[in-house]
């Protein structure tokens, strides 16, 4: 609780210094069919009518852009109604900001400004500098989104290498990837036997995995020696800067979940080898996300962060034409392997607002119940605008050492999503859901 207190203080100091207006926005809103499940709350005085309680203050500071308060933030309660684990509670807190006449450089700087603020006040440490890798370049090297670099093992593509030697298994695959292990030929035939294991599990969802030591003496040995010889095997290791000692890990298949697999594996291990320090900081921005996603079950686009980011202005032009192909002005601040801040620079220009929530599947009806309020704001003129929004709780845990947000938080729910010191939720008594007009089949 202390911890949490002074990263409080440290940021509103410094957001006051660079002339951010604190602003309080409403808790009881409207529902809307973007994003995660809303907790909805009903409503006496308006019959069979429900606020929503808010996953995000997201068009309250957009509205605020358009009133004219340059710079916003606010240290703020959302809500998702959503599954449960050790980062994710029913109730979180965010450092929400937003400013105006800015691009993505001058939030990046501001914001890498407080993260270096905290990190001086609250650790005494000096972050230098702050990588920026594309969203391409991160899945490509990582397998992730949000990628540890306090370590190296970068996945290395060795596509080209293994197929064409007979072995089915890669060469049906459209991608063979691996990561280098530093000394780890000496991993034994038991612990090579739980990684397989591992990667097989239901968590990652893998068929298998291949793997070549490279012997202090020179000599190399795979599992599967019957298709690769001793020059394949050199050219992988040249390929992936495998030394005497090293290990090669390598796993196949389908491009995005075998490099989501691996990316996994990455992580087990270096956890496993104590390579995840607590008390080092590695930050990182990843920018360049696609604007869209397709979703096979529901047949349509979903945004990638939210209906309001704008798109690259590079790629305005296929906004129309390819949407798969646009990206978005959005951009994630990942600190020791955890995305601890969001956002985006936001469309302020009412025709292209619409072609999104077009290509979003909604009609001109449905836009204009649930964001009409938003469209008619833009009438009036809306300023360029970005911002970012911060997890309070994930940052307070980082700057803790520790992996659960629970320590972080006063009285937190458990995996059920249950208070326990209040035994919340609860029932309510009949009287009040008369009130409510809610009535419960018996």
């Amino acid at each position: 609780m202390l911890l949490r207190h002074q990263v409080s203080k440290e940021t509103r100091k410094y957001l006051d210094s660079k002339g951010f207006l604190e602003v309080e926005t409403p808790y009881l809103i409207k529902s809307t069919p973007e994003g995660a499940r809303d907790f909805m709350v009903p409503s006496r005085l308006n019959k069979h009518q429900f606020y929503a309680l808010p996953q995000s203050p997201q068009t309250f500071k957009q509205l605020l852009m358009v009133g004219g308060v340059d710079k916003y933030y606010q240290i703020v309660k959302c809500f998702r109604d959503e599954d449960l684990r050790s980062d994710r509670q029913p109730e979180f807190t965010q450092i929400d900001c937003e400013m105006s006449f800015v691009n993505q450089e001058d939030i990046l700087n501001t914001f890498e400004g407080l993260t270096r603020h905290l990190l001086m006040k609250i650790k005494n440490v000096d972050l230098k500098e702050f990588p920026r890798l594309t969203f391409d370049e991160a899945m490509k090297y990582y397998g992730s989104d949000k990628p540890d670099i306090r370590f190296d093992m970068k996945l290395v593509d060795l596509t080209k290498l293994c197929q064409g030697n007979n072995f089915k298994v890669f060469d049906d695959s459209e991608l063979i990837v691996g990561i280098r292990v530093t000394d780890g030929a000496s991993f034994s035939r038991k612990k090579l036997d739980k990684l397989t294991d591992f990667v097989k599990s239901p968590q990652i969802g893998a068929k298998g995995l291949v793997y070549c030591k490279y012997n202090e003496g020179g000599s190399s040995k795979s599992n599967i020696d019957k298709f690769y010889d001793e020059s394949c095997r050199k050219n992988w290791a040249k390929e992936a800067n495998c030394k005497n000692g090293d290990l090669l890990l390598i796993m196949s298949g389908e491009k995005e979940s075998t490099r989501k697999a691996i990316g996994t594996l990455r992580i087990h291990i270096a956890d496993e080898l104590g390579l995840r320090d607590p008390k080092v900081f590695a930050p990182l921005w990843v920018i360049d996300f696609p604007l869209l996603e397709w979703d096979n079950e529901t047949k349509r686009f979903h945004a990638m962060h939210h209906p309001f980011t704008s798109p690259k202005k590079d790629d305005m032009k296929n906004l129309d034409s390819d949407p798969a192909s646009v990206r978005a002005n959005a951009y994630d601040l990942v600190l020791n392997g955890n995305e601890i801040g969001g956002g985006s620079v936001r469309i302020h220009d009412k025709k292209i607002q619409e072609i999104m929530f077009k290509h979003l599947g909604f009609t001109e009806k449905e836009a204009k119940e649930q964001f009409g309020f938003l469209m008619d704001a833009f009438e009036y003129g809306a300023p360029p605008h970005g911002g970012v929004a911060f997890g309070f709780d994930r940052l307070c845990a980082i700057l803790g050492g520790e992996e659960s947000i629970r320590d972080f938080i006063a009285f937190p729910k458990n995996n059920s999503g249950r208070d326990v010191m209040i035994d919340s939720p609860s029932k309510i008594d009949s009287q009040q859901l008369t009130e409510l007009n809610i009535l419960l089949n018996k």
